[in-house]
């Protein structure tokens, strides 16, 4: 993806609207390729790859869980860090209509509808993420401080 290419995305509008320093890292997206094919063509530790996730609750109230993109969420532990009964993932379109994203191409950044928003711990400690900047072959590398300071995440400790 040339730079000139690079779409202006509502993440990438909030990113810079709170002063948030990071550096847009662009790959070629492969259909279902996820955080491995981005690790792999940005040659980067898959571990720091973030993976946004929508999920909802047993009462279809939507949330966010991010990820390293190397682990997979417990969603039995995920529904017990946050008092429901069970947590599913969306449906893709249900996902689409909370976010404004596609599946793919999904950041916490800029989302459509206010909801929580959850945090794997470990992703607290790495120097540096790889996050989605809201269009598919599009990551934003940043400090995950800065990440915390503009969602305010829950960390919980879901990854398995």
């Amino acid at each position: 993806m040339a730079k000139e290419n690079i779409p202006s995305t509502p993440a990438i509008r909030t990113l810079r609207e709170n002063g948030v320093t990071f550096t847009l890292r662009p790959y070629n997206y492969e259909e279902r390729g996820g955080t491995k094919v981005a690790a792999r063509e940005l040659k980067c530790d898959e571990h720091q790859t973030v993976k946004t996730l929508v999920m909802e609750d047993e009462h279809k109230k939507p949330l966010i869980i991010l990820m390293h993109g190397d682990r997979e969420v417990s969603t039995k532990n995920l529904a017990r860090a946050i008092g429901a009964k069970f947590v599913t993932p969306c449906d893709p379109a249900v996902a689409k209509r909370h976010t404004g994203y596609m599946v793919g191409g999904t950041s916490p950044f800029g989302i459509r509808k206010d909801m929580p928003v959850y945090v794997e711990e470990s992703i607290l400690d790495l120097p540096r993420i790889l996050i989605n900047a809201g269009h598919r072959g599009l990551l934003a590398e940043m400090d995950p401080v800065e990440m915390v300071r503009i969602l305010n995440p829950k960390p919980v400790q879901v990854g398995i």
